[in-house]
């Protein structure tokens, strides 16, 4: 006779299957029994880690690597700093700004900001106002390769090499000397998507204690703008949002203009809010996506405040345009900088024709349909008779139309 179940006596449990019970596991737990499967069983474990660490590992497998080895950090010398600072000199440049205040968010706190380049060399290291323990100080000089050939699976090396937003925490190191760790990193991409760095922040022997993540990306996007306006000097620069009080910060849409009023490029947020490419596969006039032809973007150049405009796709948007960028009609979108020099430039180059000139040209076009009269053409600019007076004689023709 079966005796019936004790309700007061503790339960027997059997040992669940690998896929049971994830979700009352630490952290901690869960990227040891990963790397329990991966390494010494063979199995993928998918679910345990992000994927983009499973990918890395694979990687570092397949090129013989071993999780106990000892970091290959190459000697740095002058030289090889002086190359890497000025490959990279316009993300340098494009960067300064929010790593100061990047820098200033981070007081207080052991965390450093690491910028690379696209090959995944430090070209800038934020200091920190605690202790750093005993692995940052050899990694976070400038110089250093952080690529996955070297440093294994880190969030830098994983970004340099995918391109994508990664994260990785303690043991999902490659490497166990770097387990110490803690990463969070984002790429930034130049004006036609390609990636032009990689900028991560780092923490030694704790965790994370804000949500590290986003606040990566956030200034990724925010070096990212400034790359975009820098690589965009010779171009009509078009900043626009939903909200004006989103213009100039990293929310905004931007957009550069050539001189035939057709969209070079534009940074991820214009292409998702337009419903387009970053860089458009067709000659795509500024019209069929803004609904502004190149007349227009000229005036709102020069009024220079934000106007709410319906686009195509029927979404309203706050669109501001840089006043005096110099860009003219007829002036092609001209190419990137080489990557070995970004801002590289011949020093005999002609200088390029200012929006002052383009400015003239509507004016003068403008003033011919309207048959000379001032008035009439003032109204059709959204000018001021008095201020079409003026540039006329700043331009001294010689020629006054006639009212």
């Amino acid at each position: 006779m079966q005796r019936p179940p004790n309700p007061h006596a503790s339960p027997k449990l059997s040992a669940p299957p690998r896929s049971a019970g994830l979700f009352f596991a630490t952290p901690e737990q869960r990227v040891a029994l990963a790397r329990e499967m991966f390494f010494d069983e063979g199995q993928r474990p998918s679910g345990l880690v992000p994927e983009l660490v499973i990918q890395s590992w694979m990687r570092c497998t397949v090129a013989n690597r071993r999780p106990s080895e000892p970091i290959n950090l190459e000697p740095v010398t002058k030289a090889r700093i002086a190359s890497a600072l000025a490959r990279n000199r316009l993300l340098l440049q494009a960067a300064r700004h929010d790593l100061q205040q990047l820098d200033a968010a981070l007081a207080g706190t052991p965390c450093k900001a690491l910028l690379t380049g696209p090959d995944g060399v430090l070209i800038q290291v934020t200091p920190t106002a605690r202790a750093e323990g005993y692995l940052m100080p050899n990694v976070a000089r400038v110089g250093v390769n952080l690529n996955e050939n070297h440093m294994g699976t880190t969030a830098p090396s994983v970004v340099a090499r995918t391109g994508e937003a990664c994260v990785v925490r303690g043991a999902e190191h490659f490497f166990t000397g770097v387990s110490v760790m803690q990463c969070a990193a984002a790429p930034i991409r130049n004006a036609r998507g390609d990636l032009a760095g990689v900028l991560d922040l780092s923490i030694e022997g704790e965790a994370f204690r804000f949500d590290a993540a986003a606040m990566v990306r956030l200034y990724a996007t925010a070096i990212e703008n400034r790359l975009f306006e820098a690589q965009s000097a010779a171009l009509l620069l078009l900043r626009f949002q939903s909200s004006p009080a989103l213009l100039h910060t990293p929310l905004e849409g931007l957009a550069a203009v050539d001189g035939q009023g057709r969209v070079a490029w534009l940074n991820q947020t214009g292409a998702s809010l337009l419903g387009t490419e970053r860089v458009p596969a067709q000659p795509t006039d500024a019209e069929a996506l803004l609904g502004l032809g190149l007349e227009d973007l000229l005036s709102l150049a020069h009024h220079g405040r934000s106007q709410p405009r319906q686009c195509p796709n029927g979404l309203t948007l706050w669109i501001q345009a840089r006043p005096d960028a110099p860009m003219a009609p007829g002036i092609e979108t001209p190419p990137l900088p080489p990557a070995d020099l970004p801002d590289a430039a011949p020093r005999d180059a002609p200088a390029a024709p200012t929006l002052h000139h383009a400015n003239r040209a509507l004016i003068e076009s403008t003033l011919a349909a309207c048959g000379g009269n001032v008035s009439r053409a003032a109204r059709q600019l959204g000018v001021s008779r008095g201020l079409l007076y003026r540039r006329l004689g700043e331009w001294r023709t010689g020629d006054h139309p006639t009212d």
